[in-house]
């Protein structure tokens, strides 16, 4: 469990968060090593601040769904993506 309590409510990435720095860990900081973790965790953010603005922009509050709530909408928004994303 996080030190902080809220830090999964606050941060939706905090898992690729914490695989970012434990390959770092694991490969003596080599940043090249953890490309694929990078880019995966960059990926986390866009999705989550895009649905952070959208939901902002149509007055939905919380502007972060609830934790419970995150998986539905991700498996939701994966079902409506189109392929060539």
């Amino acid at each position: 469990m996080p030190r902080n309590p809220d830090a999964e409510k606050n941060n939706p990435c905090l898992h690729e968060q914490g695989l970012v720095h434990k390959c770092l860990n694991v490969n003596n900081y080599d940043k090249e090593k953890c490309e694929l973790y990078f880019s995966n965790y960059k990926n986390c953010k866009d999705f989550w601040y895009k649905v952070s603005r959208d939901r902002r922009s149509r007055g939905i509050y919380p502007y972060l769904p609830d934790v419970e709530d995150r998986a539905k909408l991700k498996a939701e928004y994966m079902k409506s993506k189109p392929s060539n994303e």
